[in-house]
């Protein structure tokens, strides 16, 4: 009875650890399994990488600087004594009737700002965040290029991983059933060693590509500005693009491509700085009261004076007529800037859709001419070799091409992938 007793709290103990494992390990199985397409892993780029966080800080100083674009010069306040002798006995007045000398004064000054100045700076720090706003989707643009490459070679090391797999299974039947053959001495022994070879090379292929597909997550995670350890998947789904129409133009490069705005924008602050300089040549008014208390009887007086600047002056005009030929020739210069990549921009793009072509046809070739004519081969040649037919060496060297054929398809979707990501970097497509 003690016997039943005891075989009965071992198997409660038993089921308690069960149950307590499977609360350890069920979050890791959860956060393993996670698994993130594309277009989440770009979202979180966009909401977490602090290169964007940067720009939108650097975007809020500049508007809030813009704000004071209109404000207006200090007020300035003077006190103190005017007009006043050293002897103070002058201060009073005298036996004979004649007031003191002595003043003591209060006075202010404003100069009243040139309202088409103060708009022509509210313009111009007002457009100084639209340059930093297109400098944002630029940086954006790089980082989204950067998680695409990973995410696809991602995809193709898992597909890479299957096709090794698969392989290993064929390898494992044919060096078994060479074991038993050689047993019943029906099989040389040299193919049977270059199988177990090839074998052991598929296995530390696997090996690499794991660790490929670690470093890819972690490039990932930094990417998303998040623990670089988190463990997750991919959605290995992709779409390939043909990117025929519409033709690559011009036109078409600037109104996508952020660093081109960038240019753009920087253009219309040149001409909104010239703006500023040219009303800095005009005149500037202000006013300016003193009051003053005499002293022994003196009688109060008072001071209202206006007042002009005259930058317009030859003797004071020069620093800001050569700032605007300076800001002229610098519009100028991000003109050609511009134009320059525009043409960079324009070639590298029709050469790589070129590239993009080609890969589609080959990849077809592989697809329905190359890889089912060798799988044919070697279902043809594992069948001659079961009815005894055909040699083990026969059967290796056709499962070792079409081993490679698949790995070199894979590759050169690999790289299709990877000029498509350049492509869509560079016509700025999400």
């Amino acid at each position: 009875m003690m016997l039943k007793y005891k075989a009965v709290a071992l198997k409660i103990d038993s089921m308690k650890k069960i149950i307590f494992t499977l609360v350890i390990f069920l979050p890791v199985k959860f956060i393993s399994a996670q698994t993130l397409k594309l277009d989440a892993i770009l979202d979180r780029v966009d909401a977490s990488h602090p290169s964007v966080k940067m720009y939108d800080a650097e975007i809020r100083s500049m508007d809030e600087a813009a704000k004071g674009a209109k404000s207006w010069m200090p007020s300035e306040i003077s006190t103190g004594f005017w007009m006043v002798p050293y002897n103070p006995t002058l201060w009073k007045k005298d036996g004979m009737g004649a007031t003191g000398m002595g003043q003591y004064m209060i006075g202010g000054q404003q100069m009243f700002p040139n309202k088409k100045k103060q708009n022509a700076d509210a313009a111009y720090m007002k457009a100084m965040s639209s340059v930093e706003k297109e400098r944002k989707n630029a940086t954006l643009n790089e980082l989204y290029a950067q998680a695409k490459t990973s995410y696809y070679e991602w995809v193709i090391l898992k597909r890479k991983m299957q096709v090794i797999t698969e392989n290993e299974k064929l390898l494992d039947f044919m060096i078994k059933n060479a074991e038993i053959r050689y047993k019943n001495g029906m099989e040389k022994i040299s193919a049977y060693y270059k199988a177990k070879a090839a074998l052991a090379n598929l296995q530390n292929m696997k090996l690499m590509y794991e660790y490929d597909i670690r470093q890819k997550q972690i490039m990932l995670n930094t990417l998303m500005s998040r623990d670089r350890m988190i463990i997750f998947d991919i959605d290995t789904t992709y779409t390939l693009k043909d990117f025929l129409e519409p033709a690559i133009d011009s036109a078409a490069l600037t109104s996508q491509r952020s660093d081109l705005k960038v240019i753009d924008r920087e253009i219309d602050l040149t001409y909104l700085k010239q703006q500023t300089e040219k009303h800095s040549l005009n005149p500037q008014f202000g006013i300016r009261y003193e009051h003053m208390f005499g002293f022994g009887g003196f009688p109060m007086q008072y001071t209202l004076m206006g007042m002009m600047k005259i930058p317009m002056a030859k003797w004071s005009s020069r620093m800001n007529k050569a700032n605007i030929e300076s800001l002229k020739w610098k519009a100028t210069a991000l003109n050609q800037q511009k134009q320059m990549m525009i043409n960079e921009y324009s070639g590298m793009a029709t050469g790589i859709r070129t590239e993009i072509e080609l890969k589609h046809k080959q990849l077809l070739l592989y697809e329905h001419n190359i890889i089912p004519a060798l799988r044919n081969n070697y279902k043809t040649m594992q069948l001659g070799y079961e009815q005894n037919t055909e040699e083990l060496f026969m059967l290796y060297d056709a499962w070792e091409t079409l081993n490679m054929t698949q790995l070199e398809y894979l590759e050169q979707l690999r790289q299709l992938l990877i000029m498509q990501v350049e492509l869509e970097k560079i016509m700025e497509i999400k």
